[in-house]
């Protein structure tokens, strides 16, 4: 398997590094510079793998391609346990995946991308665009916060078991507080739990030096 990702730390694509590593799967990689001009990830070379231009994006070993992070997890877990077998609580997982995609990363990661790497921070964007993004980015990890919270013992987002559901709201989950979003207890302590997963391993460092996490 050979994966796109890029040289800054890109949580869309540290999810399925996570998830290759804890299945102990073996892939190349190479990194792109988004924050060339112009992207690596807009060059003919990228495109023709995936025209939408983003990464991460998974070349199987038949040529096969997967891009959209969740898709590569949902693609990669089949048959593990990472994936339940009962059909409601898969549903579930999607649910939370598609939670992930819809309510939280487009105002988490827009925030980190903002904070650190974007080349005029917020300030070319309108006060109540900046107020709006903050807000729902919160309200997300809110959302979590009472999930986890609703009914004691839970430790994780389905079921009773570590699943691709925790992954995807695990990567930008995981600098919110330092992005200054205000993190529950019960969040907190499911952050811990996935980094005590067996596999684990952590997002990989800014080559930039931007972003010290």
């Amino acid at each position: 398997m050979h994966l796109y990702d890029s040289t800054v730390p890109s949580g869309n694509a540290y999810k399925v590094q996570l998830l290759l590593t804890q299945l102990n799967i073996a892939y190349k990689q190479t990194s792109l510079d988004i924050l060339a001009t112009p992207s690596e990830s807009r060059k003919p070379e990228f495109l023709a793998i995936n025209p939408n231009g983003h990464v991460p994006a998974l070349v199987l070993d038949d040529g096969s391609i997967l891009t959209e992070s969740n898709a590569i997890l949902f693609y990669l877990a089949e048959g593990s346990s990472y994936l339940p077998d009962d059909k409601f609580k898969r549903a579930q997982v999607l649910q939370w995946m598609f939670f992930e995609q819809d309510s939280h990363k487009p105002y988490v990661s827009k925030w980190k991308y903002r904070t650190y790497w974007a080349p005029h921070g917020f300030d070319d964007l309108p006060k109540d665009q900046v107020d709006d993004m903050r807000v729902k980015g919160q309200t997300a990890i809110d959302v979590m916060e009472k999930h986890l919270s609703d009914s004691p013992g839970r430790d994780w987002f389905v079921g009773d078991s570590y699943s691709i559901a925790d992954i995807a709201l695990y990567a930008y989950t995981s600098h919110a507080e330092i992005l200054g979003f205000r993190v529950g207890q019960n969040v907190k302590r499911w952050l811990a739990r996935v980094k005590e997963t067996e596999g684990f391993v952590r997002i990989k460092k800014d080559p930039t030096g931007k972003n010290p996490y």
